[in-house]
């Protein structure tokens, strides 16, 4: 297939692009930059100008594809509502070039959407429209143009993670760095799911390849892996004492993060390994993070 690939360049689509390569597909990798567009054509991807903002560039890419994978996301968390907002108009635009035939559009949002909220794993049959992650509003955005007959199907993302980037982790770094203490709340036993880079290009060429119009599928290789865990990780990298702080203290000591350091979202792939064949086979997270360069 000759598949678009938006944000083609970013930590995901950089690992993507190589993987959707090796088997025999032909990729168009949208980038804004001169540096994008070497590295995708040393990748051996063709290049296709465009940003998030432009709607009609994103249309122009999907129009040229037999398929489109949308990773494209703008990660700057202190603005992360309006970058959601920005994601359902992406999406709305390269479904519009996809409409009217069965082209396959694979957006990405978040396993949170899977939750039910009652502290059991999310998973890929549930769509919980009251969820408090803004992420929710790709999936969203999805639906509705899986409902006017677009071919769209979701990879929903963990804490993607290797030894030099790991989702949420990264920025909580940095605040580990400023702060001189690795903090969790509270007794630190909510979970986040993870899952290693690796196994998650792997299962977007599955779900491209063989996904199933309307299904959503979880990258989870760890089903919850405790902040608290997290926390002593960091603190043996970073050599800093590890401390549990109160939800009353959570904004103060992580900002932003804030939002997100107290969620017990643990989350399920088993619907996912058993559709697609995929079993992941990454190292863990508190691997990757014991072998980070602090």
């Amino acid at each position: 297939m000759r598949i678009f690939v938006t944000g083609a360049t970013g930590f995901i689509g950089s690992a993507l692009v190589p993987e959707l390569i090796g088997a025999g597909h032909r990729v168009i990798g949208m980038t804004r930059s001169d540096a994008g567009a070497h590295a995708l054509t040393a990748a051996g991807a063709e290049v296709h100008r465009g940003v998030l903002e432009d709607p009609d560039s994103l249309r122009a890419g999907a129009e040229k594809a037999d398929a489109v994978i949308h990773l494209a996301f703008d990660h700057d968390f202190s603005n992360f509502v309006a970058n959601c907002e920005k994601d359902t108009r992406a999406i709305a635009a390269l479904g519009s070039a996809l409409a009217g035939s069965d082209r396959p559009l694979l957006i990405t949002s978040g396993t949170g959407a899977g939750s039910r909220g009652n502290g059991e794993p999310a998973t890929e049959d549930v769509f919980n429209l009251d969820h408090p992650n803004p992420r929710l509003a790709s999936e969203i955005a999805g639906q509705a143009l899986l409902e006017a007959g677009v071919n769209v199907s979701v990879v929903r993302l963990p804490q993607v993670h290797n030894p030099f980037r790991q989702g949420l982790i990264t920025p909580l770094i940095q605040i580990v760095r400023e702060k001189g203490v690795s903090a969790y709340v509270e007794d630190g036993d909510n979970r986040w799911p993870a899952g290693h880079l690796s196994d998650v290009v792997r299962l977007y060429r599955l779900a491209i390849e063989k996904g199933e119009r309307g299904a959503r599928y979880h990258a989870v290789g760890e089903e919850g892996v405790s902040t608290r865990e997290i926390a002593e990780a960091l603190g043996r990298g970073l050599k800093v004492p590890v401390m549990s702080i109160t939800r009353e203290q959570a904004s103060g000591y992580f900002g932003w993060l804030a939002l997100f350091a107290a969620l017990d979202i643990p989350a399920s792939s088993a619907q996912t390994r058993a559709r697609l064949a995929w079993q992941p086979t990454g190292p863990t997270l508190i691997a990757d993070l014991d072998e980070a360069r602090y």
